[in-house]
């Protein structure tokens, strides 16, 4: 029996902000009501970022909302969430962030088909202005593109 779910919360500043150097895939540690929240949608990734601490990856500042029917045992909004990966790709994504620019940067947190929440999280180098405006650029290109063949096959 496969699970087909519709959650799919997104970063939509990281790739115009970021250079995506590398991709993982990570588990995530939740409490029962934080899992209930992302699968109503009620999540989001804006302003934050991961750390390595003491061997272990954390996803920092992530928003979930609290969940509507909980109780006094609800979940604190933002606090610091555990990121499950190999220990080899820990130590390689703490290497790679000792070099000056690179970040880890959360993706996107969807739910896989057993039902579990996982987060793709990348490897980035943080983008110039100019390369914003070429992002910039290079969208509306895009869009005028595809502005003009609707119109021609209409």
């Amino acid at each position: 029996m496969k699970l087909k779910s519709d959650v799919h919360i997104l970063n939509k500043r990281a790739k115009f902000e970021y250079i995506i150097l590398d991709r993982y895939t990570a588990g995530i540690v939740l409490y029962g009501t934080e899992i209930k929240s992302i699968r109503e949608g009620k999540a989001s990734l804006v302003d934050s970022y991961c750390a390595v601490e003491h061997g272990e990856m954390y996803v920092k500042q992530m928003h979930i909302a609290e969940y509507r029917f909980g109780s006094y045992a609800n979940h604190e909004a933002k606090r610091d969430r555990k990121l499950l990966l190999n220990k080899k790709e820990i130590r390689k994504l703490e290497k790679a962030t000792k070099d000056t620019g690179k970040t880890i940067i959360p993706l996107e947190i969807f739910i896989n088909e057993k039902g579990l929440a996982k987060m793709e999280i990348a490897l980035c180098q943080g983008k110039h202005t100019y390369d914003k405006r070429q992002s910039l650029r290079e969208a509306d290109d895009k869009k005028q593109m595809d502005q003009l063949k609707k119109h021609i096959y209409e």
